[in-house]
């Protein structure tokens, strides 16, 4: 199975260079998500997924880092999986233990650009961004509670006002 799709991705290659633009001339430029395979939870083991789409031609350089450094091992990837507008795609997995000090960068390197791309994971990152979110979800329920109070204690004073008026 694997030497078929090595055959397919070679013929594939070969028709791109051979074709009447030149195959030099077609350069799609990569587009790269990251995201984690299954909802984190700090200490229990995890995979990050780095999905490098909109490829070609199918040459590509994926690198993990973690809080900058190169990750050397617990990597993954798969083959360029082919689409049907003649780019391809590719993923990437890094096995990891996610801790809240740390972060993770997958760095995508390819002709087509003029530096390199890279997708930053972290879980404080998306701690403060919920955080965040519920600090003003906060702030706009205890704003909007003073407002209503307010509204209600002005109709109170008024609709006293107006009992307290003397009648025809």
């Amino acid at each position: 199975v694997a030497m078929k799709k090595a055959l397919i991705l070679g013929a594939l290659t070969l028709l791109a260079i051979g074709s009447p633009c030149g195959g030099e001339d077609i350069v799609e430029i990569p587009e790269v998500a990251g995201f984690p395979k299954f909802p984190v939870t700090p200490g229990i083991p995890n995979t990050l997924i780095c999905l490098v789409d909109n490829i070609f031609p199918p040459v590509t350089n994926i690198t993990w880092f973690s809080n900058g450094h190169l990750v050397p091992e617990g990597i993954a990837e798969t083959t360029f999986y082919p689409k049907s507008d003649h780019s391809f795609l590719k993923f990437s997995y890094l096995t990891f233990v996610p801790s809240t000090e740390d972060f993770y960068d997958c760095k995508v390197e390819h002709r087509s650009l003029e530096e390199f791309l890279l997708k930053h994971w972290g879980i404080a990152d998306k701690t403060l961004v919920c955080a965040l979110g519920l600090s003003l979800g906060l702030m706009g329920v205890v704003i909007g509670t003073i407002f209503i109070i307010q509204v209600l204690h002005s109709r109170g004073t008024s609709s006293h006002h107006r009992t307290s008026c003397p009648g025809p």
